[in-house]
Formats: structure tokens, sequence, C-alpha cells
């Protein structure tokens, strides 16, 4: 463990912080879970102390990621996906295609997917924190906020808070398919199965860049 040299910049702490609260976890449960005390925690996410990498491996452990999850600095070319080469996967128990669109480097907080939803399916009414924005791409969705219920078409959006009761299901006979942007504030822990992606990117669709969006049970359900 060793102080903040003076004249470097770091960005470790604020990261740290984001990262422990995104699980919903104090101080003290981080500190339990870890075996570092909170007053160096504290100092640590004010960037007034710097851990060593014995140190920051447990912290990251605690909070389930790895070291790189705090230190990696991503390229901008890593944030950029391909129509043709887009990793797709699907949720045990699920039957939407999943499409990620956003990228997964150390601080983000905003996520994103292109949903493919089969006819006739329907999600449960769920409620969570942070929010999310649905935009359809084709199709028609029915999106049900708060006891309204609202058909959205080709070319219609709606933003709304995830702590507001919500669901969505596709009445029509046709697939329909929709960006869904939410911003995280809660890790997802479900499995995923990764499907071949379009093309000649088969290999590219892997677990490790499979992160479901919040309400994964029925993604994302609103």
């Amino acid at each position: 463990m060793g102080k903040k040299p003076s004249g470097v910049s770091f960005t470790l702490g604020p990261r740290i912080r984001k990262r422990r609260q995104m699980m919903s976890m104090t101080l003290q449960e981080l500190s339990n879970a870890c075996g570092v005390s909170v007053s160096y925690l504290s100092q640590v996410e004010r960037d007034n102390a710097v851990p060593t990498l014995g140190t920051l491996a447990e912290i990251a452990a605690a909070l389930n990621v790895s070291i790189d999850h705090f230190i990696a600095t991503p390229r901008q070319s890593d944030a950029v996906t391909r129509a043709t080469i887009r990793p797709r996967f699907s949720v045990a128990g699920n039957s939407v295609i999943y499409e990620q669109v956003g990228a997964d480097f150390p601080g983000h907080e905003l996520t994103s997917f292109v949903l493919n939803v089969p006819p006739h399916y329907a999600t449960e009414t769920v409620q969570h924190s942070g929010e999310e924005i649905i935009f359809v791409l084709e199709g028609e969705i029915l999106q049900s906020v708060d006891g309204q219920s609202f058909l959205l078409r080709t070319g219609d959006s709606m933003h709304y808070l995830g702590q507001q009761p919500h669901s969505y299901s596709n009445p029509g006979d046709r697939p329909a398919r929709l960006l869904w942007m939410g911003k995280m504030l809660h890790p997802v822990t479900h499995s995923v199965h990764p499907l071949h992606a379009f093309g000649d990117a088969q290999g590219e669709a892997d677990a490790k860049s499979t992160v479901a969006p919040l309400g994964v049970a029925s993604i994302p359900a609103g």
C-alpha cells in the first residue's frame, strides 16, 4: 500500500468507487469482503492512496472483476461494432436474440443491445434502479410502464425510469427489432449463451462479450 505520487494522474479510485456503488456495497461490506480497512479503502477511492497490486487484486476479487477492470486503458477502436460481425447471444429460458452494441470498458455506465423479439413474446413486469430508452427498428412493440401501455411502431421510442414497473411484448405476427439502451447500476450475473455471429465472426461471440441488460430475466423487461 502506498501514497499517491505527486504529479501523476490516477483514475483508479473513482473506478473502484463506481464499481462498488454498482454492486450496492458499502465501504464496510467491501472491507469485510477483501480484508482491507474502511479507512484505507476510503483513501483509495479518493485517490489519496494507491494500493499494491496484491491489495488491488483482493479489492477486485471482492467486486467480482479482474484487476484489468480498473487499470486497463480502452482503445477507441474497441468500441466499434460492425453489423456483419456483431456478437449475438441468448439468455437461458429466453427466445430473444441479443446483439451487443455497447462496449465493456472500465468505468462505463451506459450499455446497449439490439433485441430481436419473436412474435407474441412477452416479458414479466420488473422494477430496478437506473433508466432505459428503447427505439423500435422494425415491427412493433407494446411497452407497458407504470400501468400504462404504449404501442410503439418502427421509428418510435420511449424513455423511462427503471424503478417504474415495466414490461414489453411483441403483439404482432412478425419479429420485432429494437435498440435498447440503459444505465447499468447493478451487476448482472445471469448465464448467457453465445451464438455464432454473422459472416466470419463465429469465434467472436464468446462469453466474455455478453453482458445482459438490467432485468435480464425478462430483458430488458422494459
